[in-house]
């Protein structure tokens, strides 16, 4: 069994058995750390195995015979791009066990939860690593399964309508996505291996209108996910009901899915419609990204404020991949793993507060850098990175995605630096709120970061800070699958 199948299956199995065998209950979260643990040495291991000189080319591949009758395989491999968005699921997975780790709650709902995020992990890392489209579209549609029980069953009083309207609004995008596959394998090669995306690459069409119908298909499914304007509304409210734990995987990896399939399946597959639609997906982009970040400093509730914070981020990178340039192609990958780092560490610090107060209204608080110096001084630090500060690595990926982008929309990487300085706002704002001025009496007994808190958050600000003045140590990994990316939309005739 090769690598990717065997990171996918040890929390996929450790799942349904954590899920399934009662005796497991009680251990629980010493079961699901282990399997995180287990997993991040296997991911490290593959990590020092991969050849970063060829990050272009498909690594650690298998490709099996799945359903012949309709040609899908089991197809994994990863490029420098995939791996560094799986280095990101597994690294941040094991760190959020952690931060919930003194949840009061039973044992069966203890181990229904972690149960469902090791579920959620193996399909994640499925994604990132999925070479089918159709592969990649089963593991799509699965993921909603554990994330509608987390955001449903672990939460606020509103869980359970943000879990229905986080399943109609991906539902939607599913059923557009299976329209779009079926579709492409009848515009495909078909045959054997007819979903891979090997074969599909360079497809030409009978006509303009079925690649420009197959990319809309596709496209509205990827923008739903990431979230992009004017189907974003699900996550605002998921993100303010959900657990912590439940926010950082969303907001901080699985976001990134749209993202990813947008650089991976719609580009790549279809690159003459990407080129032709890339002046109206510009617009929507730098729009979300603006819109984002204004909607972020209106925002009383912490938890919503960064959720929108995370919108506007998505517009900047839908911006970079659609510019075309091999600059902001980069800086749009980067950006996808250094705001994964800042948001899910944003998630968790605001998650330590709402644990000690019950609440996530910046209202409520006030002068707790007094009072918790330590806490005070490290969620400075993670805001700064949020509003993508110089030295870090969101200031190294957003500069790069608007350097890139002003060679081939200049209105556009203006406009969308107004979020760069709107980011300032938000995050200062939300600060200066909850740390200064003076203290509230209900804050004088806040506590202050526990050492299993900052074992889980100074790893990401350690991190965030080494990408930043060496960026080189992702770049590095994204360059030549940029390259091709930028190569095929040239062939399309852009």
């Amino acid at each position: 069994m090769d690598i990717l199948t065997i990171l996918i299956a040890v929390p996929a199995v450790a799942g349904v058995v954590l899920l399934t065998v009662r005796p497991l209950r009680a251990y629980a979260r010493q079961f699901a750390l282990g399997v995180a643990a287990i997993e991040l040495i296997l991911a490290v291991g593959m990590l020092m195995a991969f050849d970063r000189s060829a990050a272009g080319t498909i690594q650690f591949s298998q490709i099996d015979s799945w359903i012949p009758q309709i040609g899908a395989s089991w197809a994994v491999g990863v490029n420098g791009i995939g791996l560094s968005l799986i280095m990101l699921a597994v690294v941040l997975t094991p760190l959020t066990m952690l931060a919930g780790w003194n949840e009061d709650e039973s044992e069966s709902r203890r181990a229904q939860y972690y149960g469902l995020m090791l579920l959620t992990l193996a399909f994640t890392v499925g994604i990132f690593a999925a070479r089918d489209v159709f592969l990649f579209y089963v593991l799509f549609e699965a993921m909603l399964v554990p994330l509608y029980f987390l955001i449903g069953s672990f939460g606020g009083e509103q869980r359970r309508y943000a879990a229905v309207k986080f399943l109609i609004y991906a539902l939607l995008g599913g059923l557009i996505m299976l329209v779009a596959v079926i579709a492409l394998y009848f515009a495909g090669p078909g045959g054997e291996q007819a979903f891979l995306t090997a074969n599909l690459t360079g497809l030409t069409y009978d006509a303009p209108w079925i690649e420009n119908l197959l990319f809309l298909g596709f496209f509205i499914a990827f923008a739903i996910k990431a979230p992009i304007v004017p189907v974003h509304t699900w996550l605002p409210s998921v993100v303010e009901t959900a657990r912590a734990g439940t926010t950082v995987l969303l907001v901080a990896v699985l976001d990134k899915v749209g993202i990813f399939g947008m650089l991976t399946l719609v580009v790549t597959l279809f690159p003459g419609a990407s080129t032709r639609a890339a002046p109206v997906i510009i617009v929507f982009a730098v729009f979300t990204a603006i819109y984002g970040a204004l909607v972020a400093i209106g925002q009383d509730n912490m938890y919503r404020l960064v959720g929108f914070a995370s919108v506007s981020h998505s517009g900047v990178m839908v911006l970079g991949i659609f510019a075309f340039t091999r600059t902001a192609i980069e800086g749009a990958t980067f950006y996808m793993l250094s705001s994964g780092l800042s948001a899910g560490a944003l998630f968790l610090l605001i998650g330590f507060l709402v644990k000690r107060h019950g609440t996530a209204s910046v209202r409520v608080y006030g002068g707790l850098q007094r009072v918790v110096p330590v806490f005070a001084g490290t969620f400075l630090i993670v805001g700064l990175t949020a509003l993508a500060l110089p030295g870090t690595s969101p200031f190294a990926s957003e500069i790069m995605v608007l350097i890139g982008s002003y060679e081939a929309t200049r209105w556009g990487a203006i406009v969308a630096t107004l979020s760069v300085i709107l980011a300032a706002l938000y995050v200062l704002l939300m600060y200066q709120k909850v740390f200064t001025g003076p203290t509230p009496q209900a804050m004088e007994p806040t506590t202050e970061l526990s050492l299993m808190e900052r074992v889980v958050i100074w790893p990401l600000i350690a991190a965030m800070l080494v990408l930043g003045f060496v960026p080189a140590l992702a770049v590095d990994y994204f360059k030549d699958p940029s390259a091709a990316i930028v190569v095929s939309v040239e062939e399309a005739g852009l």
